[in-house]
């Protein structure tokens, strides 16, 4: 977390305009610098850099995986509040306090401990930007319904297969785990639910065409298989293709 302004941060190709107040997560095996542009500036902020062998064996390392952020693009940083700011301070306050203790027995345990306390910290603090943020969400959910239209309706499907939540995360250049979150707070519903709901949109439409076989169906929709399509339809409708077209 940096507390002035001295540059645009690299992370690997990609420069970030990097404000002061902004945290960014970074896993083991990432790699980030900062571009000055040669400007002489005195850097100035906080970093928590721990190894992995620190929450070995301990609930944190159960849980590590479920912090998103640390696999979201540096574009998506969390930029904090004044009051979240303090608070994050807080928790580094604690650690360092803690780090200078003397080493017992209960050293490693409050250290973690306290890393958790910050890591969930940030999850607040995330899904309270996802708020804040909703207009450009919005956005992102618009272009997100618009992709999947265009992919059906341009055939992309009967040659890519079937839409991925990696596939339209990179269309709409965002990280996936960040994608996928933004569209959880958004909708409700996963972005696999999401994609899969279009899916069944465009299978419903289809299937009013009698001209259509079920195979044909499946196939433009980007199954390989028939019996697959059938399955999830069945799943999601209740009823099988085939079912529903003589229903209705």
């Amino acid at each position: 977390m940096k507390y002035i302004k001295c540059g645009d941060i690299r992370y690997g190709c990609q420069p970030y305009d990097y404000e002061d107040g902004t945290l960014v997560f970074i896993s083991p095996g990432q790699v980030y610098g900062v571009d000055s542009t040669g400007q002489i500036v005195k850097p100035w902020g906080r970093a928590l850099v721990f190894h992995p062998d620190l929450i070995a064996g301990t609930n944190l390392e159960k849980h590590i995986k479920d912090y998103s952020f640390f696999s979201y693009e540096v574009n998506e940083a969390l930029h904090l509040s004044k009051k979240e700011r303090a608070t994050i301070n807080d928790c580094l306050q604690k650690i360092e306090t803690e780090i200078d203790h003397n080493i017992d027995k209960h050293s490693k345990t409050l250290i973690v401990s306290n890393i958790e306390l910050l890591l969930n910290y940030c999850m607040r603090f995330y899904d309270r930007q996802f708020i804040t943020r909703s207009h450009v969400n919005k956005d992102i959910l618009v272009r997100f319904e618009n992709l999947l239209n265009d992919y059906f309706k341009s055939g992309t499907a009967r040659t890519l297969g079937l839409p991925t939540v990696a596939y339209c995360a990179d269309q709409l250049h965002i990280s996936p785990n960040y994608f996928g979150d933004l569209i959880k707070k958004e909708s409700g519903s996963t972005a696999l639910d999401y994609i899969q709901s279009k899916l069944i949109d465009e299978a419903k439409g289809k299937i009013f065409d009698p001209d259509k076989t079920i195979n044909e169906i499946a196939d433009e929709l980007g199954f390989k298989y028939q019996q697959h399509f059938t399955r999830l339809f069945k799943q999601k409708v209740g009823v099988t293709p085939n079912e529903y077209r003589n229903l209705n």
